[in-house]
């Protein structure tokens, strides 16, 4: 579905992401993980192109993307979201979950502001998550949760065939946790690709079908979840010293 070719992006002297070559299979969950500063976010910017990477390719289901617009690439079919939630101010979740969603650049200009399908399309994915009862609710009212849920009703009104989480998890407490979670399995159960990056480990390895892990920039294993565990490069660049904790 999604292969990342020989990746880099720079700033100034400052690889962030330094040939970083990894691939998520049609139809898996497939994690992003690393320390922090690994490069996974600058990665996440540079696929969805609302950051141009300096060199190396990006393809999408067979066609390559790196330089398309980030609305072109919501066109055909990927979608994210972002650590820190964007709603716009000053607009009720149901405004925010259609504004956020629209793909046609300056055409969008003079569509019509919310028209009776988009409301009809966005209360079903809202009823979906099971938060119709915020749809009239200024979206900077809302919890840091709540946020999240929003982030990802705007993602699933363009209908993509992949999306990529950034952080779902963090600041959320566990009960909505375990909701966001059982939601993204429903979706992908739907046959949606996911690529996720996340600091929580626990989640990651029973959510995951694939490991992807990059530090300084690069990637340094792939795998299952249990022989991304194991590997003795992840050990001593990231996970050991979360495992010894857990333990």
């Amino acid at each position: 579905m999604l292969e990342v070719k020989n990746m880099s992006k720079r700033f100034g002297g400052i690889r962030a992401v330094d040939d970083c070559s990894f691939t998520v299979r049609k139809g898996e969950i497939t994690a992003l993980i690393g320390p922090n500063g690994a490069g996974k976010t600058t990665a996440f910017n540079c696929i969805s192109r609302t950051m141009a990477p300096t060199s190396g390719e990006v393809w999408l289901d067979g066609e390559r993307i790196d330089g398309l617009r980030p609305h072109q690439i919501t066109r055909r079919g990927l979608s994210r979201t972002f650590q820190i939630s964007r709603n716009l101010a000053d607009m009720t979740v149901l405004e925010n979950v259609i504004c956020q969603s629209r793909t046609e650049g300056w055409r969008d200009m003079f569509r019509p502001a919310l028209s009776e399908a988009e409301i009809a399309k966005a209360m079903g994915i809202l009823d979906f998550l099971g938060i119709t009862r915020i749809a009239q609710e200024d979206g900077s009212n809302l919890s840091y949760g709540q946020k999240k849920l929003m982030d990802l009703a705007a993602l699933l009104m363009s209908d993509p065939k992949i999306i990529l989480l950034d952080e779902p998890a963090g600041g959320v407490n566990p009960t909505l946790l375990e909701e966001i979670v059982g939601h993204i399995r429903e979706l992908n159960a739907k046959g949606l690709t996911v690529l996720i990056v996340e600091h929580n480990m626990e989640l990651i390895m029973r959510l995951s079908d694939r490991v992807v892990v990059m530090a300084q920039g690069t990637v340094i294993a792939e795998g299952t979840p249990e022989e991304v565990r194991a590997d003795p490069a992840v050990l001593d660049a990231y996970l050991g010293g979360v495992l010894e904790a857990e333990e």
